[in-house]
């Protein structure tokens, strides 16, 4: 048997102002882009040179799911993004303005920061120890 985790739904406020952040703040590329009704996209995006799980960019449509929107784990870190060189992406944090939680540190799993997006929720950005 095989299977992986293709997408996370992360519930956003608004589709342009999201894509906005992750492919010029986080650098990350615009997959998908469809529109589904005259409410509702299907939009895509995913970190540089990723093959691996991609975002959902889901639009809240509910007075409920809209409360969800920057807190979807309840103040704890929801997403982990890996770096192939954290000081390069750390810096370009910084130059984006991305609002840091937590400066850098060096962990026994490798060197981290966690930076808040665009609606609130923590990312963890690592770069992993290699083995």
């Amino acid at each position: 048997m095989k299977q992986h985790i293709a997408q996370i739904a992360l519930v956003v406020d608004n589709y342009d102002d999201a894509i906005s952040f992750y492919t010029q703040k986080l650098r990350f590329t615009l997959i998908e882009d469809t529109v589904m009704s005259e409410t509702k996209r299907w939009v895509v995006v995913a970190p540089p040179g990723s093959e691996g799980c991609r975002l959902l960019l889901a639009k809240a449509a509910t007075d409920e799911q809209r409360s969800r929107v920057g807190d979807q784990t309840g103040g704890r870190v929801f997403l982990f993004l890996h770096t192939d060189n954290f000081a390069r992406d750390y810096q370009h944090l910084l130059d984006q303005h991305v609002t840091i939680i937590r400066k850098p540190s060096v962990e026994p799993y490798g060197t981290v920061a966690v930076f808040a997006d665009l609606y609130g929720n923590l990312w963890d950005m690592i770069e992993p120890v290699t083995r």
